[in-house]
């Protein structure tokens, strides 16, 4: 049975390919057009193969999204020869490629490669005795905080950021923010971030599948954090499922150990989806009637669906701001504690106009100093005082 198909590959790679798997490979040429679907129409009456190779050494781009067509719509892996394959791994795993190997590649790396990237079934149908692999240890499992609230203004996204960049800075390369306020998120406006992908991209396609593709979809602030902010335009936004952003969330918590989430007024669909990921969820209250009543409709909810009840507290923000109402009032209308309170910040919307986090450009502010204990809360004695 054919399980590997060459397409447009140099006679010289042909006949290596076809050293290396006994002549069980099919050579084709690269469709001009029509792009996968030509591809496969060319093996009409055959099963699908478990690999396709191309060669981009040629025409890169064409190559490229060619593999971003077989990979999307195909249950196929695909292995790329390029000319430089440092220069184009990157943009080869963002079009969901398996490997790439260079030009000069001889028939051992050819083996390597073809075991590493052919499903390990096809391998044992065509009699493959790769070494065996030593047993992968468990990956870790970070702590996904989610800052939810069921009114705007209470400042989620300013918390959310700063104790994002506390985190950062307590442990450099730890933690990822993901701006969930989908249709008008501007946690890329309070970082002053220039980015090319948002969480739109990472839900789909090769980064919703490789974790180390999704990493090359994170933009990177001074402070040392990662950050995907929310689509540019809110109509993306609107074909976001609940279900992609529990898989994202739960793909970013196998590579940093504290995801941070950022999420709109209110309890959408897209923030449940949030939840279902969640270890540690952070609701967000100032001192007003209309927002302690909402919270505690949002706390009954989670206490009849049996949630959070260990991982959870209450933030108040703004405590300072008098109003006449009282730390305790709060506590007596959610029937529970509190767990904080976050004072009023002259610095505060300055910093967002600036996009400067006050983590970085006011260090002795209360507001600071605040969060730093909060970052404590999910650290311990790694947080570093500065």
């Amino acid at each position: 049975m054919i399980r590997i198909v060459l397409s447009g590959v140099a006679p010289d790679f042909e006949q290596r390919f076809a050293q290396v798997t006994g002549n069980s490979c099919l050579s084709l040429p690269q469709p001009k057009t029509g792009g996968a679907s030509a591809l496969m129409n060319l093996l009409e009456g055959l099963p699908p193969p478990d690999l396709v190779v191309l060669d981009a050494r040629t025409d890169p781009n064409a190559a490229l999204d060619l593999s971003r067509e077989l990979t999307r719509d195909y249950p196929v892996s695909v292995l790329l020869i390029a000319a430089e394959p440092e220069t184009l791994g990157l943009a080869a795993m963002r079009s969901g490629a398996s490997d790439v190997i260079g030009g000069n590649a001889d028939v051992e790396e050819i083996r390597r490669s073809i075991e590493s990237t052919m499903p390990a079934g096809a391998r044992r149908a065509e009699g493959w005795t790769p070494a065996p692999e030593a047993p992968a240890a468990p990956r870790p499992t970070g702590r996904v905080i989610t800052f939810a609230s069921p009114k705007g203004g209470v400042g989620k996204t300013l918390t959310s950021t700063n104790l994002a960049v506390a985190l950062a800075q307590a442990a450099p390369g730890s933690t990822v923010l993901v701006d969930l306020d989908l249709p008008f998120g501007d946690v890329a406006t309070a970082l002053s971030l220039t980015h090319e992908f948002s969480v739109a991209d990472a839900v789909d396609g090769p980064a919703s599948r490789d974790a180390m593709v999704l990493k090359t979809y994170l933009a990177r602030h001074a402070s040392g954090l990662y950050a995907l902010p929310a689509p540019d335009h809110p109509a993306a936004a609107e074909k976001i499922t609940a279900e992609q952003i529990r898989h994202l969330l739960e793909m970013l918590a196998t590579e940093f150990a504290y995801v941070v989430v950022d999420t709109s007024p209110g309890l959408m669909d897209q923030t449940l989806g949030a939840l279902d990921a969640t270890t540690d969820l952070v609701l967000l209250t100032a001192l007003s009637v209309p927002g302690v009543r909402g919270l505690r409709k949002v706390i009954d909810t989670l206490n009849a669906l049996k949630m959070f009840s260990a991982r959870r507290q209450v933030i108040i923000n703004f405590a300072d701001s008098g109003g006449g109402m009282s730390k305790a009032d709060v506590e007596a209308t959610l029937g529970g504690p509190v767990g904080g309170t976050l004072p009023r910040s002259k610095a505060a919307l300055a910093s967002i106009n600036v996009g400067i986090p006050l983590m970085q450009s006011a260090k002795r502010d209360p507001l600071v100093k605040a969060l730093r204990r909060l970052a404590g809360v999910f650290m311990g004695d790694k947080v570093v005082a500065r």
